[in-house]
């Protein structure tokens, strides 16, 4: 049997997907079921545009397309990275599974320099008002500059157009890129981003049983109920990336441990606010937070009246 998965058309994307496939093909032997899976590029909306792309994760730019192939029938399942996904699920649409979360934390890369040495004034580029606040919040001298484009584009302007870039150190690590980074930030000073490190896999509700459940294997409980809580939080704030929101959420002994953070554009204010409970409480847990930071001002903080 031969399942086509869905993909964005970029390095990344399709090395993440071909990840997935690796392990649907492993688990499926494992399982006694003959699978073959082979990659679709898909292209999105946030693949060719030229402009920022700031607020559009919010609004399933690099997600749209994908869904729309599986619910077409041109593929039969999809991977997203979790951050780029819409809070509000797919009516039409499972997650069938969010396998095991690689490394959470956002990478400093400079060609040497660690953050605190770089010199005053120094030009860091992210395509993140998340990552700009919290840099600004370490470095009120730094000039953050807006950069997009794939991982070699940004890595390329090192040294030439900027002094630094800061990437998510999951895509690095699955590009084998991890020599590049200079320091990796500690999630204490720079918070990552709701879902981060995660990815998510979609298919049909009805799609067969025998290769369904073979991906559906493949969900990491603990990892679900993290991205869960960080995913309720956000969808409280009613903020996509446009806006500086962090959380992240950790499980051990089926507690969950959640952090969360609100910082205003230039880094000056920052609300802060932490829970624990349950992990089978997730969602609940993610949706507190946000309203207890939403009652101490997160709005104003992001850039609400």
């Amino acid at each position: 049997m031969k399942l086509r998965l869905g993909t964005r058309a970029s390095t990344l994307a399709r090395t993440q997907s071909g990840m997935v496939a690796d392990a649907i093909v492993e688990r499926a032997q494992h399982r006694g079921v003959d699978l073959e899976v082979e990659l679709v590029e898909i292209t999105t909306h946030g693949d060719i545009s030229r402009g920022s792309l700031v607020g559009l994760s919010e609004v399933g730019v690099f997600v749209a397309a994908l869904r729309e192939a599986v619910i077409a029938g041109e593929c039969d399942l999809a991977v997203h990275s979790l951050k780029d996904m819409p809070t509000t699920p797919h009516p039409g649409l499972e997650v069938a599974a969010i396998p095991e979360r690689v490394d959470v934390r956002d990478a400093l890369c400079t060609g040497g320099t660690p953050l605190r040495e770089l010199p005053e004034g120094a030009r860091i580029g992210t395509g993140s008002p998340r990552r700009g606040a919290q840099l600004l919040a370490l470095r009120r001298d730094l000039q953050v500059e807006p950069l997009r484009g794939n991982v070699d584009t940004r890595l390329s302007k090192v040294g030439a157009e900027l002094d630094g870039v800061v990437l998510a150190a999951a895509g690095l690590e699955r590009l084998g890129r991890l020599h590049d980074v200079t320091e990796f930030l500690d999630p204490a000073d720079m918070l990552p981003a709701p879902g981060q490190g995660a990815l998510a896999i979609e298919i049909l509700p009805d799609a067969d049983r025998e290769w369904a459940d073979v991906i559906r294997s493949l969900d990491h409980a603990p990892t679900r109920a993290a991205v869960t809580a960080e995913r309720s939080l956000l969808s409280v704030l009613d903020a996509g990336c446009s806006a500086p929101v962090a959380a992240y959420a950790t499980v051990e002994a089926d507690v969950l441990s959640l952090r969360a953070r609100v910082v205003d554009a230039a880094g000056t204010l920052a609300l802060n606010e932490s829970i624990q409970g349950p992990a089978s409480e997730a969602a609940s847990l993610g949706r507190s937070t946000g309203w207890t930071l939403m009652g101490r001002g997160a709005g104003r903080l992001m850039g609400r009246t």
